[in-house]
């Protein structure tokens, strides 16, 4: 697997945060967005007969001399219809998991193991970036699913993602099953959720 700043394929340097792919190029789905910015030098398409946008100097400059022209977007903003980034992607997935976890059976049946034993598996698998599915990967080897209830498993589940959080220098989640199912079931105690 190749590791996040270095090409493969010509040996300069990816700009800070750009994660290569399995085929050695820049993977959209493993870089977070602000790191990946749409580049400025494409031609811009004019549809139904209007013309695009005028871009950040051109709004500059119409500014400094009076007139108006429209607000820029913030550029690391990733725009709504945009696909996700990997920390969207990572979210999304992380509260499906999570949720799960937290309605999963005090005492599930065999049947209800083994699909969530399935479900947990094929993530390294399916998992569409490839640099986090190989870090899944090995922590799952190394930490094999406890699915034997909805305790243990949001448990190993809060211990999985605090792996995470450790290697991107984030701050841990206490797993306590208090804690867990406050953020993922319950809510709040104050009722504001």
């Amino acid at each position: 697997m190749p590791e996040p700043n270095s090409n493969a394929s010509d040996n300069k340097p990816l700009p800070p945060g750009m994660v290569l792919g399995p085929d050695g190029k820049p993977c959209k789905i493993c870089t977070a967005f602000r790191y990946w910015k749409p580049s400025n030098d494409k031609p811009k398409r004019v549809q139904d007969g209007k013309q695009p946008a005028p871009g950040i100097a051109a709004t500059m400059a119409a500014m400094a001399a009076g007139t108006s022209a429209a607000p820029q977007p913030d550029p690391d903003t990733r725009p709504d219809n945009c696909p996700p980034d990997v920390e969207q992607l990572g979210r999304a997935t992380w509260t499906f998991l999570h949720t799960t976890a937290a309605y999963y059976p005090e005492k599930p049946t065999p049947n209800q193991r083994a699909n969530m034993l399935t479900l947990l598996r094929s993530l390294p698998v399916l998992y569409p970036c490839s640099h986090c599915a190989s870090h899944l990967d090995t922590n799952l080897k190394e930490n094999p699913p406890d699915v034997s209830g909805r305790v243990a498993l949001s448990r190993w589940l809060c211990e999985r993602h605090n792996d995470v959080n450790v290697r991107l220098g984030k701050v841990k989640f206490n797993c306590s099953i208090e804690k867990t199912d406050e953020r993922w079931k319950d809510g709040p105690s104050d009722g504001s959720c």
